[in-house]
């Protein structure tokens, strides 16, 4: 009588999250382009005054060539001067929080992480108040050129504890809350010891995400430096595809860890720092749209990079058109309005990954 001994199957390897391959990328990216353009377009229009998007074009296309747009110079004092830097800039902080948030979430390989993981959001907060309420630097420092120094030296204390903490994307992580408690401690201190109702009303509103006071200047500041950090991070895109295996494994494929880490981290950090200094604490777009985008064209960042870029950009024209007009002739905090848009598609993305097998 013979027996017959089963050999147990051998273990299978865990899986590795594997990179989706974007279908039709040409036609993808000139359709975001055309829905952007049309977004900043229409957002123009939103308003008192009966303007169209060709109207918006018009001006745009005068401005620019010099012809002629048809319209009175009121008209186009709405568009130029009021409405169609405040669109353009609404595009530009959405692309430059979007992108931020596919790298963080990359690098620190937590889907939960956001433009203001890092705590540059309340160091920001922190240096506009101190400018506003204190008088620190008045006359040489504006309200925006203080969050800009409060956002750096805030990235600056996180950057050092992450590192003196040895540097895993956990210890950055713990160490951007810390900085969280510190400045978000500091500011209100300040705003309940040292200012009075008026000061405290607008700075509270400034810090909830306003894009009321945009200028030119602001577009080109911003668009600036969130141009030449989406270039490092497209750039670098072959990089992060690694990340997404472990730290290990990219270190076996000859990514310098430490080094590719803390420099995409201060290229955030700055694109970060600007887009708070210009239009306050706006919250959601970092953390909602790298998910959305990974729906759209899969994991691979050479696709993943440019599509969050252009869907931020869209996103936050349209919300920032629907905070204006919401509640009018009163505005809401373009910050509030993230939020409430943001929560529920958060809600929706975290339950169709636990539906997943």
């Amino acid at each position: 009588m013979s027996t017959t001994i089963e050999r147990p199957a051998p273990a299978r390897a865990p899986a590795r999250p594997r990179l989706a391959v974007v279908r039709r990328p040409w036609l993808l990216g000139p359709a975001c382009a055309a829905l952007l353009v049309v977004s900043v377009a229409v957002a123009t229009t939103v308003g008192p005054s009966t303007l169209g998007p060709t109207d918006a074009l018009a001006v745009a296309w005068s401005r620019l060539t010099g012809a002629e747009s048809g319209l009175t110079l009121l008209q186009e004092g709405i568009v130029w001067d009021l409405r169609l830097p405040r669109a353009v800039l609404a595009a530009v902080c959405g692309a430059g929080l979007a992108l931020v948030g596919v790298v963080l979430q990359s690098l620190l390989r937590n889907p939960l992480a956001d433009p203001y993981v890092l705590g540059v959001s309340s160091g920001a907060s922190s240096g506009a108040v101190a400018v506003a309420v204190l008088g620190l630097g008045a006359g040489t420092l504006g309200l925006a050129s203080g969050a800009f120094v409060g956002a750096v030296v805030s990235f600056g204390l996180v950057l050092a504890l992450g590192l003196l903490a040895g540097g895993t994307p956990d210890r950055m992580v713990l160490a951007g809350v810390a900085a969280t408690q510190l400045f978000s401690a500091l500011t209100s201190f300040i705003v309940y010891t040292a200012a009075d109702a008026e000061t405290t009303r607008g700075v509270m509103f400034w810090l909830l995400g306003s894009l009321s006071s945009s200028t030119w200047d602001d577009v080109v500041l911003c668009g600036v430096v969130v141009a030449l950090g989406a270039a490092v991070c497209w750039a670098a895109a072959g990089t992060l595809d690694a990340f997404m295996f472990g730290h290990d494994a990219a270190a076996t494929l000859g990514v310098p860890v430490t080094a590719v880490r803390v420099g995409l981290l201060v290229v955030t950090a700055l694109m970060t720092a600007v887009v708070v200094s210009t239009c306050g604490a706006i919250g959601f777009v970092g953390l909602v749209l790298p998910h959305a985008a990974r729906a759209v064209v899969g994991t691979g960042h050479r696709a993943l990079v440019p599509t969050a870029t252009v869907l931020g950009a869209i996103f936050l024209v349209w919300v920032d058109t629907a905070a204006r007009v919401v509640i009018a002739p009163q505005e809401l905090p373009v910050g509030v309005a993230t939020a409430l848009v943001g929560v529920p598609a958060f809600v929706v993305i975290l339950l169709r990954r636990r539906s997943r097998p």
